[in-house]
């Protein structure tokens, strides 16, 4: 079963609390009050991240591979989206560059390939690959997953991150499934992968499909910190 996750850009913004209850309903109901916005999704022209323009906050490169842009010996800018050849593109990253220790993620808006994108998260974690937003910095839909993959994570007070459900090549969402359903297990073993517990891994999918497939929920870092711990 394809599972998409798309490329979002700003529509509108609201302020509002939600109430996230975890899946089984005689449980203790926790609350997290968060900010959202309304996303509109865009097709974006990003293939391997090499005609993406990149955002005012992004460094100069001395070299690229996909959507990373090498700033130093240590250092590489993400700054595009995931699609199927990104892994390979990491890989070759690597081999060039092995002493890269951080990805700065500056805008990633997504992915076209959400298994090329656990498959690159998996391989940031294997290497011991710290991720971090900057200010400025927006994490969004599948990005988010990349950004938990980091053997370290930060992020600037002033980043941005936004989720949704997920969406299979038939239009059914996360919530058109039950919780019992086969389907669930990958995010929720990733995110177990990860560092969450059984708990904050059920609670954080929760959140993730609390906004519809065409919709996006804009979280700030102090509300992906409730679920796992940032350094």
């Amino acid at each position: 079963m394809g599972i998409t996750k798309s490329k979002w850009a700003h529509r509108s913004a609201l302020l509002a609390g939600l109430a996230l209850a975890s899946a089984t309903p005689a449980q203790a109901t926790s609350y997290v009050t968060i900010e959202t916005t309304t996303y509109e999704w865009v097709e974006e022209s990003v293939g391997n991240g090499s005609d993406h323009v990149a955002p005012a906050n992004a460094s100069a490169a001395i070299d690229s591979f996909g959507p990373f842009n090498v700033v130093d010996a240590g250092r590489v800018e993400l700054v595009g989206s995931i699609e199927s050849d990104t892994p390979r593109q990491f890989a070759a990253l690597l081999r060039a560059y092995p002493s890269i220790r951080q990805i700065d993620m500056i805008e990633c808006p997504g992915t076209g390939d959400d298994d090329a994108n656990l498959k690159l998260a998996r391989m940031v974690r294997a290497a011991g690959i710290a991720t971090h937003v900057p200010a400025g910095g927006s994490v969004r839909s599948g990005g988010v997953e990349l950004f938990l993959a980091g053997a370290k994570r930060s992020a600037d007070p002033k980043a941005e991150f936004a989720v949704h459900s997920w969406q299979d090549e038939d239009g059914m969402q996360a919530g058109d499934y039950a919780m019992s359903d086969p389907v669930h297990q990958g995010y929720l073993s990733f995110y177990r992968e990860m560092g969450m517990d059984a708990s904050k891994a059920k609670a954080f999918y929760a959140l993730t499909n609390s906004a519809p497939f065409e919709n996006a929920l804009y979280l700030k870092p102090r509300d992906i910190a409730a679920y796992i711990a940032l350094n």
